[in-house]
């Protein structure tokens, strides 16, 4: 198992993740969406998972964190047309927005973690 030991300046992707995780979870709210909607108990389940995700990995992160972000990342931006919700534009507008975001940063996380590495002397 892969793991990065972050440092500072290596927390900003999963605190942007974080963000994007809270916009999911919240969109319902600000969208106007019901709350028994596709839409809506997507945004708070996938929302609050990556959120969750993302806040474990701001110390260290291991590479289970960001392939399960990444497979999370894919399904919110799918889930418009998976979960028949399409139609509601603003709904499925956040979800891809936010899923291609997700999924392009623990992209970003998966190369840190299996790029080369370099060595300090």
């Amino acid at each position: 198992m892969r793991v990065l030991e972050n440092r500072t300046e290596d927390m900003a992707p999963n605190a942007v993740t974080i963000l994007l995780g809270i916009t999911l979870a919240l969109a319902p709210w600000y969208l106007g969406l019901g709350y028994e909607t596709a839409a809506a108990r997507n945004a708070f389940a996938c929302g609050g998972a990556i959120t969750f995700i993302a806040v474990l990995a701001l110390g260290v992160t291991y590479e289970w964190e960001e392939y399960l972000n990444l497979a999370l990342g894919l399904w919110v931006t799918m889930a418009p047309w998976a979960l028949g919700f399409e139609e509601l534009r603003s709904a499925m507008g956040v979800h891809v927005i936010v899923g291609l975001a997700v999924t392009i940063m623990a992209g970003a996380e998966l190369r840190k973690l299996y790029g080369p590495r370099t060595q300090s002397m």
